[in-house]
């Protein structure tokens, strides 16, 4: 009997570099990061797990209009409503 050699599987040659986020989100939407693990490295990771956000509720028939609002302007719903927070406390600050 002959010994056989574990083979390498094939895989696409990884980038190295990507020209915008679409195209890395393309390749990793499509490839295995198992397939390149020889290509990565050990890291060491210090993580704060403190928040320092507070979650408040918000009417559910907003919801859908904010998720509306938000992709129209191509941020998250938190962010748009941050920056409206943040526009109407300033327009209160001065009085408008």
């Amino acid at each position: 009997m002959t010994k056989s050699k574990k083979q390498t599987p094939q895989r696409d040659p990884l980038p190295e570099n990507f020209d915008s986020l679409e195209e890395f989100w393309a390749f990793w939407d499509t490839h295995n990061t198992t397939d390149y693990e020889d290509f990565m490295e050990d890291v060491d990771v210090q993580i704060n797990l403190r928040s320092s956000k507070i979650y408040c509720a918000v009417a559910k028939d907003l919801i859908a209009q904010l998720r509306a609002q938000a992709r129209q302007q191509g941020v998250s719903i938190e962010t748009l409503i941050n920056f409206w927070l943040q526009e109407k406390i300033t327009k209160a600050a001065h009085g408008r």
